[in-house]
């Protein structure tokens, strides 16, 4: 396993200059800043990262507006009382995307946001408690209680909202590939724990936050 030191002066070769590379690392929410969301708006964008999944990102954004509309500003305790037909309807609204599926997900993904903010006072608590050094056990939350979160939406959907997790983007899954660490993408639980150790390791060594350590490591891929 490279260290960071070698990810970081490798990413800073491509990128030129300190400052470059510095603009281009997302920076996470403090747990004030989780905390101050609202569940209504964390479930606004998880449900965004469920229709974006296959689609041009910018045609989903700019039918959001309707998708507010419809869906009551996804306040969480209207949506987990929409009925079968109440949802059924919603396939006939032209200003929204007609997938059937994702349109289900969203009542079932209200339900996890409504159970999870009464558990422990907010989703957003529910973000800020859970340590990343074990996000992969968040992504799998999340792929098991909710649904279309499997895959890259949960993490996609985290960094979204400004929780800390890596990315297994293409790039990255490139680069931890040629370091030996896996040998395809990671879907099993053990390839996945792999990785997360790694990313602890390299959280250890360099003190940065686990999303800049993954924007590092993408701009590694040959």
């Amino acid at each position: 396993m490279r260290s960071f030191r070698w990810i970081y002066e490798h990413a800073l070769a491509r990128k030129g200059s300190i400052e470059a590379l510095e603009a281009l690392l997302p920076v996470p929410k403090t747990e004030a800043q989780l905390l101050a969301m609202t569940d209504d708006r964390y479930l606004s964008d998880m449900v965004r990262r469920v229709f974006r999944a296959g689609l041009k990102h910018s045609m989903v954004d700019a039918k959001w507006p309707a998708f507010e509309q419809v869906f009551y500003g996804f306040n969480p305790r209207k949506i987990v009382l929409m009925s079968d037909d109440m949802l059924e309807q919603k396939m006939q609204d032209k200003s929204i995307i007609r997938h059937w599926g994702k349109i289900k997900s969203v009542r079932t993904n209200a339900f996890m946001v409504d159970s999870l903010s009464r558990e422990k006072g907010s989703f957003g608590r529910f973000l800020a408690d859970w340590p990343a050094d074990n996000i992969i056990g968040l992504w799998q939350h999340l792929a098991k209680s909710g649904a279309h979160l499997g895959g890259s939406s949960a993490p996609s959907f985290l960094r979204m909202v400004g929780k800390d997790t890596f990315i297994l983007s293409n790039d990255n899954v490139a680069a931890l590939k040629a370091q030996g660490i896996i040998d395809k993408k990671p879907t099993g639980k053990k390839a996945l724990q792999d990785v997360q150790y790694t990313f602890n390791q390299w959280h250890a060594e360099s003190g940065r936050p686990y999303c800049q350590i993954s924007r590092l490591l993408s701009f590694c891929a040959d």
